[in-house]
């Protein structure tokens, strides 16, 4: 009787732990912040904990499977920091996901990987998931990203940092996330905390890859008028757009294709016949990413 007990024991312990074990962690020997000290604005944390909702019938990317981390309701940053050289350049990685879960890893770690080895640090931002955006829908997200802002440029010189050079990258709806962040930097979405939310949270420059809910239109980011503003402005091309549409940073081509679909609705109603779907449908860069130089679609 005592074996038994014993042994039922030692099998609610081992599944307690087991429970309780991250979905995701980050790697050994980098620095790790709550970005909520004391919770975050307007939500709990989740009781069931964070979960990689991965499942066998999931494709693999490059041969591997991709952590799909979901209920993240305690936003943390992580700071990667090149081993070698360092440029003084950092960027805070936005991972897609729909807004439901964060692709952790592939549009994650293996970024920040590939930042270490050219010299610029990555903090790579775990935001809330699910239903955390897009903003304005929801304002979660976009907090998270504000507040994540402020804590590297607070920590820019013990994490050797230049506090001018500091940019964000995002896939997917984290794409969205860093121009909502590129265009709503001016203002708080939630009540300061420390001297961290004193600094700018206006990213110095963005890279934005695949972007989502940009050119739907019942959710447009709001734009400041001023261009003085606006980060730094980039490139943005793809061969497969089916139209022709030169596009100077990110910020313009969301004015361009709100005003796209503006002349869209106001023709169909019209009754013109015009080609909307495709445009609108095709005009985001496909989901592709390289992973170990395999192109994928996520």
């Amino acid at each position: 009787m005592r074996k038994v007990l014993l042994v039922l024991a030692v099998v609610a312990i081992c599944s307690t732990l087991f429970a309780q074990k991250p979905a995701w962690q980050p790697s050994p020997g980098n620095v790790t912040l709550s970005i909520w000290p004391h919770g975050a604005p307007g939500t709990q944390a989740n009781s069931a904990g964070e979960i990689d909702t991965t499942t066998a019938k999931d494709h693999l990317v490059a041969g591997k499977p991709v952590i799909r981390l979901g209920n993240v309701s305690k936003p943390t940053l992580t700071v990667y920091t090149p081993k070698g050289s360092n440029t003084g350049a950092a960027v805070v990685v936005f991972p897609g996901g729909g807004y439901h879960i964060l692709a952790i890893d592939l549009e994650g770690t293996e970024v920040c990987d590939w930042l270490n080895s050219i010299g610029v640090t990555c903090v790579l931002l775990k935001y809330r998931v699910p239903d955390s955006g897009p903003y304005p829908k929801s304002s979660a997200a976009l907090q998270d990203a504000q507040r994540a802002l402020g804590i590297v440029r607070a920590h820019a010189d013990s994490w050797h940092i230049d506090p001018h050079r500091i940019g964000v990258l995002g896939f997917s709806a984290g794409g969205h996330l860093a121009a909502a962040l590129s265009t709503r930097f001016d203002q708080r979405l939630y009540d300061p905390i420390d001297a961290a939310d004193q600094l700018s949270c206006r990213p110095d420059f963005a890279v934005i890859i695949y972007p989502g809910y940009l050119a739907v239109a019942e959710r447009p980011i709001p734009i400041f008028t001023s261009p003085t503003k606006r980060p730094r402005r980039f490139s943005f091309r793809r061969k497969t757009i089916p139209f022709t549409l030169k596009m100077q940073s990110s910020i313009s081509w969301h004015l361009r294709m709100q005003k796209f679909l503006r002349k869209c609705t106001s023709t169909k109603k019209a009754g013109t016949d015009m080609a909307c779907a495709a445009p609108i449908s095709l005009s985001l860069p496909g989901h592709s990413w390289r992973r170990h130089g395999s192109e994928h679609l996520r």
